[in-house]
């Protein structure tokens, strides 16, 4: 008897850790699925090309094309709010370029690349 009370003991501590290992390895695939689609997700945004636009306008997308520039897209993306940006930032891989305002208001512009975000701020 005690040696049926053992070996059922020691079947269920075998088949506890088996448990805790295959639990184990489900997190692992589960983290593993995470991070694939994180890393799709990061892939798809590299390739994005549309201009993205963050603050009031009313076309929050718009499409690029070659030599569009900030003004263009502003008036594509409709600037929706009464009083003129305070400040503008160009966001694309190389970095952050903060953009015043008056400059486009006088006729300079700036061309945007493919995939760059535009922050507008009132």
């Amino acid at each position: 008897m005690k040696a049926l009370t053992r070996v059922s003991l020691l079947l269920a501590l075998v088949l506890a850790g088996c448990m805790t290992q295959a639990k184990a390895n489900k997190q692992a695939r589960e983290a593993l699925a995470a991070g694939q689609r994180q890393g799709f997700a990061q892939a798809a945004e590299a390739r994005r090309v549309n201009i993205r636009f963050l603050g009031p306008v009313r076309q929050p997308e718009i499409i690029w094309a070659d030599g569009l520039t900030l003004a263009q897209a502003i008036a594509a993306a409709e600037y929706a709010d009464a009083r003129d940006p305070k400040t503008i930032v160009v966001i694309r891989q190389s970095g952050r370029i903060p953009v015043d305002p008056k400059i486009l208001l006088r006729g300079e512009d700036l061309p945007l690349e493919p995939g760059d975000t535009v922050e507008i701020h009132p």
